[in-house]
């Protein structure tokens, strides 16, 4: 029996998501790309059915307030 792999577990790598191509698309494939709050944002949405639900929801509503807040408060705006 293989041992659960703590750092990279199973439902990391089994999403329905494919690119044109075929390859299935990965959070982190998309996530890497976006900065660490929103990345974040996607990373809770992505998998908040895998995990632990409302709490992951709320994790990714925190982290896009996070985002706004910063947002907001800097000169670059695009």
């Amino acid at each position: 029996m293989t041992k659960p792999d703590p750092i990279n577990p199973e439902y990391y790598k089994n999403s329905n998501a494919r690119c044109t191509c075929g390859r299935s698309i990965e959070c982190i494939d998309v996530a890497r790309n976006w900065g660490f709050s929103l990345g974040n944002v996607l990373k809770y949405l992505w998998r908040h059915k895998q995990k632990d639900g409302l709490e992951a929801l709320k994790k990714a509503q925190w982290y896009l307030y996070d985002y706004v807040q910063a947002w907001e408060k800097s000169n670059d705006r695009t």
